[in-house]
């Protein structure tokens, strides 16, 4: 989602390589690339400008420290790591911090008014927070305040059967009324939030704000969330503002983060508003929503990946007991395709494969910058592995040609594909059973150092496993630090030649 920014700061970062002091005349050529892929990035241009503004303004006004302890151990600083760590705190408070989620009324019942246009994802929204405050113990009602769409009622109902939750409606009843029943009702009935999803339309108009100011009359409510679309980038801070100059919102839910939006609505509507973003939607499940996490954007953004992130999303869907047994049998070599299947279904469940390693620290430095991720590839894996016999997932040493043949025809996929699977999780098993035999080998590796293993144990090419556009552009790479090291190395044997050449004359 965020590839533009992420670009943008390698760019600036790469620029500071080398220098020993940062200065009016070296800042200027890395702003100007933070500038550019921001504003491709569609943030806004003023919160741009502010933003570019207070970096420089901390970058040439603070003194640059050549060290910092932590504890007790003390650390040498570039330039360029404290040009870093500027923009990163400044990208954390440009997006308002962590968010603390809805205000809730710890007596009595609290309203929460879903408010956004048309096609932001309302109704979803609704009850994906509806489902985020079961599990937070709270009994939430639902109520379908959109009597202009009737599919709004419909979706509202079919949503709130599926997580066994009311939904309040009356038949030819203003919202401004509906809306108060409602929360008579619940407190009839022990509900203790109400969630109003109120009407919306294709563009702001002064009949839906005077509708939705009397719903706020007759209902109070402590939070106002308006819903947006993190894919229409600038238009999302317009009608924010709107929103916000209207009813006073208490909090912004971007929706659609899991696509193609290239970050702009999460780096400008709080500036913009003054308001938080409180919640990210992930996904069209209703178990995809977030509390939004600034710390993480930013960290992902400036390459460094979100390891809390990444660490909630495994909470989420994998069985704590269960991931310690699957990472003892790892260890010990016992590890089979069966397993292997289990948690390809656990990462299925966690959403794109790309955000998901875009999460991993320094991701970004690791991978080429045109090399894809394959959401599919877990897919063919999975159907390979399904089309199997359990005898042929325990022991997939027993699948010969005839084997793989009947599996191939079955799983839709070449009888190649079905041995290169075999192939690289045997590799797999190998180097974990010999992690499990060296744990000080663990230690010893920061980040992905330990899939060198697998060119030593096999002669086989690591980026085998990151499908053919990883494996060429990992070739280039090769190639250019080889051929810089080749030059470097002529320039200096050039160099001592002409010294031997003087000192003979």
């Amino acid at each position: 989602m965020f590839d533009v920014l992420i670009q943008g700061f390698r760019n600036a970062k790469e620029r500071f390589q080398g220098i020993r002091e940062i200065n009016e005349e070296n800042i200027s050529d890395v702003l100007r690339d933070i500038r550019v892929a921001l504003l491709e990035a569609d943030v806004e241009y003023n919160v741009v400008k502010k933003f570019l503004d207070r970096v420089k303004e901390k970058s040439l006004g603070e003194k640059v420290l050549t060290q910092v302890a932590h504890d007790g151990v003390k650390y040498k600083v570039t330039p360029g790591e404290h040009f870093v760590k500027l923009c990163h705190d400044e990208l954390v408070d440009l997006m308002g911090g962590d968010s603390t989620g809805i205000t809730l009324d710890p007596k009595g019942v609290t309203s929460v008014m879903m408010v956004g246009l048309h096609g932001s994802g309302k109704t979803t929204t609704a009850a994906k927070i509806a489902n985020l405050l079961v599990k937070q113990n709270r009994k939430p009602m639902l109520v379908a305040a959109d009597i202009y769409r009737p599919a709004a009622i419909s979706q509202l109902k079919v949503l709130g059967e599926r997580l066994s939750l009311p939904v309040f409606h009356m038949e030819n009843t203003r919202p401004p009324i509906l809306c108060r029943e409602a929360l008579k009702k619940a407190s009839e009935t022990g509900s203790d939030v109400v969630i109003y999803d109120t009407a919306g339309r294709l563009a702001i108009d002064n009949e839906l704000m005077l509708e939705l100011e009397a719903v706020k009359s007759e209902t109070s409510p402590k939070n106002i969330l308006l819903v947006v679309d993190a894919m229409i980038g600038q238009d999302a801070v317009r009608t924010a503002s709107e929103f916000n100059r209207r009813l006073g919102i208490t909090g912004v839910v971007l929706t659609k983060m899991d696509g193609d939006a290239r970050g702009g609505a999460a780096l400008s509507v709080r500036e913009v508003t003054g308001r938080p973003i409180v919640y990210v939607g992930t996904g069209e499940t209703l178990d995809k929503l977030e509390e939004f996490r600034a710390e993480g954007v930013a960290s992902r953004v400036l390459g460094f990946g979100d390891v809390v992130g990444l660490v909630k999303d495994f909470e989420a869907v994998v069985d704590e007991k269960q991931a310690e047994e699957d990472a003892l049998k790892m260890l010990k070599g016992e590890f089979t395709l069966l397993h292997f299947l289990d948690q390809i279904k656990a990462i299925k469940k966690m959403g794109s494969v790309r955000d998901l390693m875009e999460k991993l620290p320094m991701f970004s430095e690791m991978m080429p910058k045109e090399a894809m991720v394959d959401d599919n590839a877990i897919l063919r894996i999975e159907a390979i592995i399904q089309s199997m016999t359990p005898k042929e997932r325990m022991k997939p040493d027993s699948i010969d040609e005839s084997r793989a043949k009947r599996i191939a025809k079955g799983s839709g996929r070449a009888v190649n594909e079905v041995f290169d699977l075999i192939k690289k999780f045997q590799v797999m098993q190998q180097v974990m059973k010999r992690v499990g035999q060296s744990p000080g080998l663990l230690s010893k590796i920061p980040g992905f150092r330990e899939m060198l293993q697998f060119q030593k144990m096999k002669g086989m090419d690591v980026s085998e496993f990151m499908g053919s556009d990883f494996a060429e552009e990992r070739k280039k790479s090769v190639m250019k630090v080889f051929d810089k090291e080749r030059r470097r190395r002529r320039e200096k044997l050039a160099k001592l030649a002409r010294k031997k050449q003087r000192r003979k004359r």
